[in-house]
Order: C-alpha cells, then sequence, then structure tokens
C-alpha cells in the first residue's frame, strides 16, 4: 500500500488573517481540502495521514461538516517543528508496512496529478525522490561582511513537495535524533547517506504563505477551471 502525509502546522502569520492559512478558502473551499483532493483524485485506494495541531482540529472537523468534506485519513497531532510531526505522522503507520510514502505541504493545492504520479512513480525503483523546479532568476549569494556575488542560478533548483520515500527507509530516517540542519524530508533521508532523485515538479505548485499566494492560486484555479482542467 502508498501513503501520503499532509503537514499542515502552520499558523500563517504572514497571512495576516484570523485563521491558519490551510484553512482559508480557495475557491470556495478550504485550502487543506484541496490539497488532500489532489491526492484523493491521483489514487482513491491512497491511504492518507493529516497531521494538524490539536488545537485547530476541532475547527478542522467543523469546516468538514460545513463543506460535506468526508474523504478517509487518519489524524495525528502535529508537533513544535516538522520534524516532529512527520514523525507522528509516521506512526500512524504500521511498523512492518511495505511501499511508498509521500510527505506533502498542506498549502500546496496546487500541485498536479501528473507531478504526483511521477514522484511515486520513480521512488518505486529510487528510494528517495523530490520535485523541483529551476530558479528562472538571477541569484546572489550574500557573505559574511555584508557583500554578495551573483552565482550559478543553472547549479540550484526550487524543492517542492510532495518528498516521495521508501516508507521503510523513511520510518528508519525519522528514528534520528532531531537536527537543525533538517530543512525538509529530504534532508533527514539524506543524513543517512542517501542519494536523493529529482524529478520534474511544476510551478504552479506554489506554498501559500502570503495574501499574495493565496491570490495567484486563485487565479490559476479560475483558468484550470475556465480550460476544463479542475
Amino acid at each position: 500500500m502508498n501513503y501520503v502525509i499532509v503537514v499542515a502546522g502552520g499558523k500563517g502569520l504572514r497571512m495576516g488573517a484570523d485563521v491558519p492559512k490551510q484553512f482559508l478558502l480557495l475557491g470556495g473551499e478550504p485550502v487543506l481540502m484541496r490539497t488532500m483532493e489532489c491526492f484523493y483524485r491521483f489514487d482513491a485506494q491512497l491511504q492518507m495521514v493529516l497531521v494538524l495541531p490539536r488545537d485547530q482540529q476541532t475547527y478542522w472537523r467543523e469546516l468538514c461538516r460545513t463543506h460535506n468534506f468526508n474523504l478517509p485519513y487518519l489524524l495525528a497531532d502535529g508537533g513544535t517543528t516538522r520534524f516532529e510531526s512527520v514523525r507522528n505522522g509516521l506512526a500512524l503507520i504500521p511498523s512492518d508496512a511495505q511501499g511508498v510514502v509521500a510527505v506533502h505541504d498542506g498549502v500546496r493545492p496546487m500541485v498536479s496529478a501528473e507531478v504526483v504520479e511521477r514522484c511515486f512513480g520513480v521512488a518505486q525503483q529510487a528510494k528517495a525522490v523530490i520535485p523541483v523546479a529551476p530558479v528562472v532568476e538571477t541569484l546572489r549569494q550574500v557573505m559574511p561582511d555584508g557583500t554578495s556575488q551573483t552565482v550559478n542560478r543553472d547549479a540550484y533548483r526550487l524543492v517542492q513537495t510532495p518528498q516521495t520515500f521508501d516508507l521503510q527507509l523513511l520510518k528508519r530516517a525519522y528514528q534520528q535524533p532531531y537536527c537543525s540542519d533538517f530543512t525538509d524530508d529530504a534532508s533527514v533521508v539524506e543524513a543517512l547517506g542517501m542519494q536523493i532523485t529529482m524529478v520534474e515538479g511544476n510551478k504552479e505548485n506554489i506554498k501559500i504563505t502570503t495574501p499574495f499566494d493565496l491570490d495567484v492560486c486563485e487565479r490559476l484555479l479560475a483558468l484550470s477551471s475556465l480550460h476544463g482542467l479542475n
């Protein structure tokens, strides 16, 4: 069986909203619901684990009733760090389970079905897969003394989710003690000495952190509806 852990622990302070960003409406539906639906459309048999702070779970259940949202999932408590949240999600998957598991940001509701399929497909053999996008703007590296210099943007990629792994590999990786260098799941797996395989992401796969991001997603959603893609 394959799995997806959807991590939705943000408070959304940069959104300036009264509710966490994962609960804001996108096309009339909470962002988090749209994110979860991306994976259900990919594979209705996918076992989904939602990681949500305990103090947000009552509000989430109310939203589910209001929007008649009834996709099946397991619910795990969010931790104080992303590392702890993912580990809590993994704990709900049986220790002897086999398969592929993806970890996805709850506020990335525009991931394409092609990217999800690509990540799961490649991870069957490669074991550790991340979707990436090219850097299209000029990059400058800031030095400790405050000076800066241009760097070769072709040597860099923007990392997205779902980051997708052999399930037992990711479970083993998350048995490691927490380290501040663990900025995403790939960095946790790399600490075991594993190589990460990159696959093409989709540029619309925006992580919603500001009102501008939400506005962009609204426009993308409207375009996809206009062309019958959503």
